[in-house]
């Protein structure tokens, strides 16, 4: 793990690259070997490829919005979803009232740990839109093999190639080009290679540069972004196996984020993928290995109006590299099928704070953490009376220490006081997590019923337990409160209950999904006043002069988060019909009379297509409910409701070429969108403390090329 920020020099990357690309010469292209079943527990969004029929489970970007470079805005559009919106390419996903690390977030199956600890760079940020190939969102609770989370779960697949057939070298490719007026941005990339029956190799890139978004009264400050991705993908296979490799390299140059208190200033990070599977008779198996090397820097005086006083400049540098592995065997067991796997994550991060005009200003408030975890897991999968069930459970080992603070002569008394203190206390932690999942499903005629009953933990993340310093890194939480961590905190524990339904005809179909959920030792911030006083004043003290006299620690509390969600749709006739999404979800506290902080409100949008073989049209109205339901805890603010109306079309010129354009908030409406944080950019047509606001009117088109 490098301490070194500012030289930014890594051995071991030199080392990984270089042996990845000797290692195309052997094995060119690949594909993740994650099983993608589309389930009646799972979403599928297709970002790219051939329109399937409007029934399934799939929504096509060429007639979606892409109001935002983010993709994690996608996945916000169905049922249960939402945006938290925290830059414009800062964005997390919330499903069902859960966030952060609750709903596990892969990219290409692999397991990762952000770089920074206010997850500038969350999963979603290393997946451009124009790299997307499809979107898994778990409904409920995941699968046990899916790993540890405590509601849903979202795997994004990146672009990928296909074997061909015959040995000639046939070349392939999949481009995509997207502009949008709410920003003057653009965005190109895609993937190129060529393929035989037996060999794969590919490269991937993209290009991403936009200003800031603008509203109806002026601009939005700091959501200007930038950001470049290259990577080479290899494989080989036979009858019986299939090898893959991948590498790539995302670059994220200067981008804002006026929620926070900096801005990003650079995240580079390198991603490293092996990927094996072979078939032993009626038993399959698979191996999995990851590396990520990711490294942060933030600065709040280089891209926003500087503090007034120099000796508040401040910059951030930070780091997270993670290794991972996954065994996993798959085989028949008398009428059943039996899933049994190992899976590890081994991560180490590492942040400081600086003043970038004083040498002497230093802190290492999250000094060497590491965290292990090593799981097993089983899924057993069968029929009993005509109904379809999935029993899986697993069991995680979790560990994790953190070095020792360190801090320099010109940082305040106070900080010092409180890093010699949490050098003095404990800081190792090992604890066991039992997850277990029953989901049963039955089919008969039109409709497709649904019962899942889950016990999910989610240990805590590293900010939770570490952060001595109250600053305002909260995970995104974006709230303008400081947070300290808890070295006590217990892992989150979600009992849950989901039951629905699924039904399809040739008028129509509703999904709808009704689902409780029991979480003891919730982690929340609760005022540091209110814990016992050893060194709370302290803590109190050094907040103030950091912005907050009223900080807020991590603890564990007990909560419930219900609700339901339903996608619905309706054939008028053989070219038109109704389709939509609703959403209802409530978040509170059980030990207090509180709501949970950042829970999307009220949802409902309907949208009138027109669809003919070679285009479509489509015009989409979406309603917001006020949200009132706020927590006094975090000092939420409740929001107005608002409606918004946006227009879509897609022309398929040939099986090669589409063009789809659009038009987002045709009306230019102002609105706050509840879960967008607080804006923190003096001098800006927003205002300082305000909520941000939703973007105004959006004109983009999207080109799609490819001969895949």
């Amino acid at each position: 793990m490098k301490t070194n920020f500012p030289l930014r020099v890594s051995p071991v990357r030199k080392a990984l690259l270089c042996t990845s690309l000797i290692g195309l010469q052997f094995f060119p292209y690949g594909i993740a070997m994650a099983k993608q079943s589309n389930t009646v527990f799972e979403d599928v969004i297709v970002v790219t490829g051939v329109r399937e029929d409007s029934t399934s489970k799939q929504i096509h970007p060429e007639n979606e919005a892409l109001i935002a470079p983010d993709a994690a805005s996608l996945v916000a559009r169905i049922a249960g979803a939402g945006l938290i919106n925290n830059g414009s390419l800062s964005g997390q996903v919330q499903y069902r009232g859960a966030f952060g690390s609750r709903v596990s977030t892969k990219i290409n199956n692999q397991s990762f740990h952000s770089g920074g600890p206010n997850l500038m760079d969350p999963p979603m940020h290393y997946a451009p839109p124009t790299l997307i190939d499809s979107i898994t969102v778990h409904r409920g609770a995941s699968a046990v093999e899916f790993g540890p989370s405590l509601i849903g779960g979202v795997n994004t697949n990146l672009k990928d190639l296909d074997f061909t057939t015959g040995s000639t070298l046939k070349p392939q490719y999949d481009l995509t080009a997207i502009g949008r007026s709410a920003d003057d941005s653009y965005a190109v990339g895609g993937i190129v290679g060529i393929t035989n029956d037996r060999f794969k190799i590919s490269a991937l890139f993209s290009q991403e540069e936009g200003s800031d978004q603008g509203f109806a009264n002026g601009d939005i400050d700091n959501t200007f972004h930038e950001r470049a991705v290259l990577g080479l993908t290899a494989g080989y296979q036979t009858d019986l196996s299939e090898l893959s490799v991948s590498v790539r390299r995302h670059e994220t140059d200067p981008t804002g984020n006026p929620p926070f208190a900096m801005d990003i200033q650079l995240v580079e990070s390198d991603f490293f993928t092996t990927n094996y599977r072979r078939e032993l008779g009626e038993t399959t198996l698979k191996l999995a290995l990851g590396y990520s090397d990711i490294y942060h820097e933030m600065s709040n005086n280089r891209y926003r109006p500087a503090p007034p006083s120099t000796m508040r400049y401040r910059e951030t540098h930070a780091a997270a590299e993670t290794h991972s592995a996954g065994l996993a065997l798959e085989f028949p067991l008398n009428s059943a099928n039996l899933d049994v796997g190992v899976d590890f994550n081994d991560a180490d991060m590492n942040v400081v704070i600086t003043n970038p005009l004083n040498s002497a200003f230093f802190v290492n408030n999250l000094p060497d953490i590491n965290i292990k975890r090593v799981g097993i897991y089983a899924d057993l999968a069968s029929n009993v009376l005509s109904w379809h069930y999935s029993l899986g459970a697993r069991i995680d080992s979790h560990e994790s220490s953190a070095g020792n603070a360190s801090t320099g002569p010109a940082v305040p008394l106070g900080a010092q006081l409180l890093a010699v203190a949490f050098n003095q206390s404990d800081r190792d932690w090992d604890d066991e997590t039992y997850d277990v999942v029953a989901r049963m499903w039955k089919k008969y005629d039109a409709f497709t019923y649904r019962v899942s009953l889950a016990s999910k933990n989610r240990a805590p993340g590293y900010l939770e337990r570490y952060a001595w310093l109250p600053t305002a890194a909260s995970a995104g939480l974006a709230d303008g409160n400081n947070y300290v961590g808890d070295l006590g905190v217990k892992p989150e524990t979600a009992n849950s209950l989901e039951v629905g339904f699924d039904y399809e005809s040739n008028r129509g179909w509703i999904k709808p999904t009704a689902y409780y959920q029991q979480i003891d030792d919730y982690i929340q911030g609760t005022p540091v006043s209110s814990h016992p006083r050893e060194i709370i004043s302290l803590i109190e003290i050094v907040s103030t002069g950091n912005g907050d006299s009223t900080p807020l620690r991590f603890t564990n509390v007990d909560a419930k988060i219900y609700g339901i969600d339903a996608d619905y749709g309706y054939y008028l006739s053989s070219h038109w019909r109704l389709q939509g999404v609703v959403s209802v979800v409530r978040g509170e506290r059980r030990d207090i009379n509180d709501d949970l902080y950042r829970i999307t409100p009220d949802k409902f949008s309907m949208s009138l297509v027109f669809e003919q073989s070679t285009w479509s049209a489509s015009a989409e109205t979406i309603f917001i409910a006020d949200q009132d339901r706020v927590s006094d805890t975090n000092s939420e603010i409740g929001t107005d409701g608002y409606e918004l109306f946006n227009l879509f079309a897609t022309w398929r010129f040939n099986p090669k070429m589409i063009l789809g354009a659009g038009i987002e908030n045709v009306f230019d409406k102002e609105y706050e969108n509840h879960l967008g944080g607080y804006n923190r950019i003096r001098n800006s047509d927003v205002g300082l403390g305000a909520r941000l606001p939703g973007v105004g009117r959006n004109v983009h088109v999207r080109f799609h090329y490819n001969n895949r």
